[in-house]
């Protein structure tokens, strides 16, 4: 009787020694596939970014549809009709 309150007040220590640990640790490793995952995505969009900047650097019919459809450029003499969206 008495070695087994002797194991139960030994494991029950230990318990609490290492339990906060364990949680610490188990939180990190989440925080770290969370983080690779993030890693993961930065690096497509840097890949994608860098695709885009070749394109722009070195395609001109690229160059020119980027600046037509996103920056709204036209050529000089040309009329741009804006046609109204359907709104249902």
């Amino acid at each position: 009787m008495k070695n087994a309150i002797w194991l139960f007040v030994s494991a029950s220590f230990l318990l609490f020694i290492f339990l906060p640990s364990y949680t610490k640790m188990q939180d990190l490793r989440q925080r770290s596939a969370h983080y690779d995952r993030q890693i993961e995505i930065l690096k497509k969009q840097r890949t994608a970014l860098l695709d885009e900047k070749k394109l722009l650097e070195s395609d001109p019919l690229y160059l020119e549809k980027v600046a037509r459809e996103k920056m709204g450029l036209v050529k000089e003499g040309e009329i741009v009709y804006q046609l109204p969206t359907n709104r249902d």
